[in-house]
């Protein structure tokens, strides 16, 4: 499974049982996608 996060984005990609697990995951920590690529931290 890979996870890549962008400025404006996040690209998953991975089996659908992974990426459906990920995102129960994260949507019980921000309600929304700018709430969480606000908490991921860049490094360039």
């Amino acid at each position: 499974m890979r996870v890549i996060i962008g400025e404006k984005r996040i690209v998953l990609s991975g089996k659908a049982w992974e990426i459906q697990a990920l995102l129960k995951k994260y949507a019980r920590k921000h309600q929304f996608l700018k709430d969480w690529l606000d908490s991921c931290t860049l490094i360039e």
